[in-house]
């Protein structure tokens, strides 16, 4: 009967330590993701500043006389 007891025990263990890495791998994998979803949302945040200074650039050219499809090519980088 002890060797049925100690067996159990055993098995109980190493229950115990795959459920400990389980949730340690899991605690890791949420950590990645948090850390990727903060870096989109910085890049968006850069995005909007780089297409208000493209919109600020289309209004002044456009200000200046030319049709809205010239503002944009000299926006982009075209010809004056």
């Amino acid at each position: 009967m002890t060797e049925d007891t100690n067996k159990e025990k055993n098995k109980c263990r190493n229950k115990g330590k795959a459920m400990f890495a389980y949730g340690i791998i899991q605690l890791s994998s949420n950590v990645v993701s948090a850390v990727a979803l903060t870096a989109i949302a910085f890049s968006f945040c850069s995005v909007k500043k780089e297409a208000k200074v493209f919109n600020d650039c289309v209004d002044e050219v456009r200000a200046s006389g030319k049709s809205s499809s010239n503002a944009v090519r000299f926006c982009n980088g075209g010809k004056k």
